[in-house]
């Protein structure tokens, strides 16, 4: 897995944020917070782990999703956790990882991975499964190595990968003892090597055409592997995975898993009519709705992603930092909390870095280091200051007025709210901000268009791994950093200050510190809150949400096999 972070689409618009903390299961209480139930926060994971010997042969599944976005090669910079969740249902999972981050090889491609210095460069030898081969009948091997790294290591060769990181450190990828193995050989040493080669590709996608095009509107069924193969039903807004024939390893426990498009209210109805098996990201008011529902199962975990603001700086009203700085110390993050969490007795540590989270080791809140704190006269006093005037309620200078379009994903009231919040906000201090409703299905291609002037999403983190891939957030041709602050500059000091390093423990360090600098430097991104993932489900479902970027699980990566119902007694 080479990115550590994802869009999170509307996932992140409405959010997994309201929760109540009594019981678990079959609903709740609306989780207002009283005297005697002060508001507390969430930990760890809750996705109801079950071993395969617990667990029945056979019955299918049905799962919402957002869209099934037009471009489905999750190592595009087009892709969002949605194209990962799809991908991999029917895609080599080579690399599992336990909810607190601890990453293995799946036996079932690789019976071995090791890493080693050599003359102050890392080593890594992936070891292949013979056993392994992709639909087409093609093996697995080597090369698939080899055209991964190649279509993730530059977006100079015409290649559109999400991110660069770490893929540009190595020097070469070639066969070792035989084909079913690839040394991987980096141009210094790299902590963070576990992070790379989550999501191999077939060695057909060898070019940048075929990576960039290959994949869309099509998940190129011949080119994955594993135990599941797809039936995708473009029109009919659905995709669905069956057990595949070709499969090596443990027989999947399911008979059919579908994937459903559905806007958040939609998904939140079938659920309650029993049309669908899980669904997310619930509010107070879906909590209410759902808890009667009978055989339903509620779970909280910890939130592996955070909702954050950008603003796009390439529109001339925006391309001045001291707007973009007086506009983000407009935004009081604690009113919008207080919107999202009203009553819902949850609470947490205020989100200062988008390289790390509070709970994790070596964290620093960069926002506050770089300056920002949330102070509406600071915010006017800079705009004065810059030239920008006010006629009746909206900042003017040189006949360019102070205001921007913000699209708005899915149905979902929370996602209003949360948009009308920051509209008021930023009204304060002149700026007119239009909200532009969008259905949740035309989240990837708004973004990646860049058909808006401010938007809200979340980037969610695949694994622990944090600043390296720093680049991937900050640097100028970044696929998730469309604020288009990124410089040149800040592209070399990534690399010189922080990639270069040997060790975890210093690039962490330096991270953090440089992190603080940028967001100094540019004002392009506001990270607003994490907020907790809640969750229902059929009862009996278990090991759910096993794919990268998302899910109860925290930053665990499952065998898709292991899905399945639980026995009855």
């Amino acid at each position: 897995m080479k990115l550590q972070h994802k869009l999170l689409g509307v996932v992140a618009a409405g959010g997994a944020l309201a929760l109540t903390l009594a019981g678990c299961a079959g609903g709740g209480n609306g989780g207002g917070t009283t005297e005697e139930t002060p508001a507390e926060t969430i930990e760890g994971a809750d996705y109801n782990p079950q071993p395969r010997e617990n667990l029945e042969q056979g019955g299918e599944v049905v799962f919402p999703i957002t869209e099934i976005t037009p471009q489905m090669n999750v190592n595009h910079s087009d892709g969002s956790v949605d194209t990962a969740t799809i991908w991999e249902w029917y895609n080599p999972q080579t690399i599992l990882m336990s909810p607190e981050g601890e990453a293995s090889a799946n036996p079932n491609y690789l019976t071995g991975w090791e890493a080693e210095e050599v003359d102050g460069k890392t080593v890594v030898t992936f070891t292949i499964n013979p056993e392994a081969t992709f639909n087409d009948g093609t093996p697995f091997t080597w090369e698939s190595y080899k055209v991964t790294w190649e279509a993730n290591r530059s977006s100079e060769e015409g290649y559109n990968p999400n991110s660069t990181d770490g893929y540009s450190l190595i020097e070469s990828v070639e066969q070792g003892e035989d084909e079913f193995q690839a040394v991987v050989t980096f141009s210094q040493v790299y902590p963070w090597w576990q992070g790379l080669f989550w999501h191999p590709l077939h060695p057909a996608v060898n070019s940048p055409e075929i990576f960039n095009e290959g994949y869309l509107e099509e998940p190129n069924a011949d080119w994955g592997a594993g135990p599941y193969k797809d039936e995708f039903d473009k029109n009919g807004g659905t995709i669905s995975f069956v057990p595949n024939e070709n499969w090596w390893g443990d027989e999947p426990l399911l008979d059919k898993v579908t994937f459903r498009v559905l806007e958040p209210v939609a998904a939140v109805n079938a659920f309650q009519n029993g049309e669908i098996d899980y669904v997310d990201n619930l509010s107070a008011d879906n909590l209410e709705q759902l808890k009667d529902v009978e055989g339903a199962v509620t779970y909280r975990a910890q939130r592996t992603a955070t909702n954050l603001l950008q603003i796009n700086a390439e529109r001339p009203q925006f391309a001045d930092l001291e707007v973009r700085e007086a506009m983000f110390k407009a935004i009081d993050r604690e009113q919008i909390k207080q919107v999202m969490w009203d009553g819902l007795g949850y609470t947490e540590e205020p989100v200062g870095s988008l390289n790390l989270f509070p709970f994790q080791e070596g964290y620093v809140d960069a926002l506050s280091e770089a300056g920002w704190e949330f102070n509406v006269e600071d915010a006017n006093a800079i705009l004065d200051e810059a030239g920008w005037t006010l006629n009746g309620d909206v900042r003017e200078k040189d006949g360019v007025a102070l205001e921007g379009r913000l699209p708005i994903f899915g149905d979902d009231p929370l996602t209003q709210a949360r948009a009308q919040v920051v509209q008021s906000q930023l009204a304060e201090i002149g700026v007119k901000v239009e909200i532009d409703a969008r259905p949740a299905s035309d989240f990837s291609t708004v973004l990646t268009t860049k058909d808006w002037d401010l938007v809200m999403l979340g980037f969610s983190s695949s694994d622990p791994y944090g600043v390296a891939y720093m680049c991937q957030l900050y640097c100028s041709d970044s696929g998730l950093n469309l604020s288009a602050t990124g410089t040149p500059e800040i592209d070399e000091r990534i690399k010189n200050e922080v990639s270069a390093l040997p060790t975890a423990e210093e690039q962490t360090e330096a991270g953090l510190k440089l992190e603080a600098e940028i967001i100094a430097e540019t004002w392009g991104i506001l990270p607003l809150y994490m907020g907790p993932w809640i969750s229902m489900a059929t009862e009996g479902l278990a090991n759910l949400t096993p794919e990268t970027y998302t899910g109860l699980d925290l930053f665990g990566l499952q065998p898709v096999e292991n899905v399945g119902w639980e026995k009855s007694e």
